[in-house]
Formats: C-alpha cells, structure tokens, sequence
C-alpha cells in the first residue's frame, strides 16, 4: 500500500490503468465499427486470431511502458505519449504476427496493418493509451487520500 497522501503505489496504478486501457480500447473499436459499418480489420479471410494478437500485444505494451515509466519518483505526464505510441506499434507487430502464424500471406498481413494504421481505429487506439497514460501518471502524482467520513479521523487527538 501507498503511505497516506502519496498516490497509488506505481504497480497498483499500472495494472489499473493498464485494465482501464483494454476495455476503453475494446469498446472504442467496437463503437466505431458500428458507427462507421466498417470492420476493425478490413483485410476479408484473417480471421479473428489477428485481431486477438494485435489487442493482446497492445494492452502488453501499455502494461510494460506503465511498469516501466511509473518506477520513477515523479513520473511525467509526457509518458502518455510513449504508451500511446507503443500500443499502436504493439498493435501493428500483433497484427502482423498473428496474421502470419495463421497462415496468410505477409503481403496482405502488412496490408491489413497498413490499413489499420491509416483509420479511424488507430486514432481510437491512440486516444484510450493517452488516456490511460495521463490516468495512470495521475495516480501516482496525486497527493490525496482517500475520502473519509466525519467521524473517521486521521489522527487519534481529533476527537
């Protein structure tokens, strides 16, 4: 546990964040393939096994950036743009990789991330790991506590 008054401990807020990250990435790409009635991955014959790939290798990027970055004493908000950059690249590699352990040609593995990374998908992307980021460095930096009732003091004297 974190002492009173500073912040989350850093593994605490990078798993948190981390989670944040993965269902504010999987509800976005769903809502905007509804939205836009266009597929995440607009590549026809990949399969689901890409998709999985690149979303596991996101949200493992995301975790080891948090982890990483989170360490130091006072972590910086500019550390939401690193995970945001890492979980695109993640997401491309894993998209690449799982396409190609399933047997598809690498040219249309590299079209399919091509394509991903020119789309509103990507931006989708983006936004939840800056959120994520700028949350998770939130987190740490903060000097609260937790709420407390009146009648819950922090010093036995107060009484």
């Amino acid at each position: 546990m974190s002492d009173p008054g500073g912040g989350v401990a850093p593994p605490v807020a990078a798993a948190l964040s981390t989670a944040g990250f993965a269902a504010l990435a999987i509800a976005g790409l769903g809502v905007t393939s509804v939205l836009l009635d266009v597929e995440v991955i607009a590549v026809p014959g990949l399969g689901n096994v890409p998709g999985a790939a690149a979303m596991v290798c996101s949200i493992g990027g995301v975790g080891a950036v948090l982890a990483t970055v989170l360490r130091r004493p006072r972590p910086s908000y500019a550390a939401a743009g690193t995970t945001a950059v890492v979980a695109l690249l993640a997401y491309l590699v894993g998209l690449v990789l799982g396409a190609i352990v399933t047997g598809v040609d690498p040219a249309r593995a590299g079209s399919a991330a091509g394509t991903f990374a020119l789309s509103w998908f990507a931006l989708v992307l983006v936004g939840a790991a800056l959120v994520a980021g700028w949350g998770a460095v939130a987190l740490v930096r903060t000097g609260a506590d937790r709420p407390r009732w009146p009648w819950e003091h922090t010093d036995p004297g107060d009484e």
